[in-house]
């Protein structure tokens, strides 16, 4: 049942929905495994890596909640709840204990390409459906990227 209803077909809403949903969850795992190894870094860069993660948790998290109030105002209700989260995003599960700078710089390039080749893919399914949520997967692309370079930066 959706209570919203929408200018979009059914069809379209259905193709849109699902990429929203999808960017959903690999915004909100992506904020949490920011967080989680934000909080077990270790070594000589600790704290430009420590800043650079939170800064990629605040905006996975902000583009998230775009994301789902997105979803909600085509009438698809958005499902960010833990245990969705973790049957459906695509990131690599992030090892547990104390992580040197190294390695987390390494993890987060990874889970970094892994969700821009997800959203890029998001924004070409949207393009004739619906160009405004497109939009707004160009858009958290472009953020995600300049996170992504800055990593790979920090890498070399």
């Amino acid at each position: 049942m959706s209570v919203v209803k929408s200018t979009l077909s059914d069809e379209d809403r259905g193709v849109v929905g699902t990429a929203l949903q999808g960017a959903l969850v690999d915004l909100v795992d992506l904020s949490l495994v920011a967080k989680q190894v934000h909080w077990n870094v270790v070594g000589p860069r600790f704290r430009s890596v420590h800043l650079q993660l939170d800064d990629v948790v605040a905006s996975a998290r902000q583009h998230a909640d775009t994301v789902a109030e997105r979803a909600s105002a085509i009438g698809v209700s958005p499902d960010g709840r833990a245990g969705t989260v973790a049957e459906t995003s695509g990131i690599s599960e992030i090892t547990d204990g104390w992580i040197k700078d190294v390695d987390v710089v390494q993890a987060m390039v990874d889970a970094l390409s892994a969700v821009i080749g997800r959203m890029r893919e998001r924004i070409s399914v949207t393009a004739d459906p619906d160009p405004v949520s497109q939009d707004i997967f160009i858009g958290l692309t472009a953020d995600l990227e300049k996170h992504h370079w800055m990593f790979q930066a920090e890498a070399h």
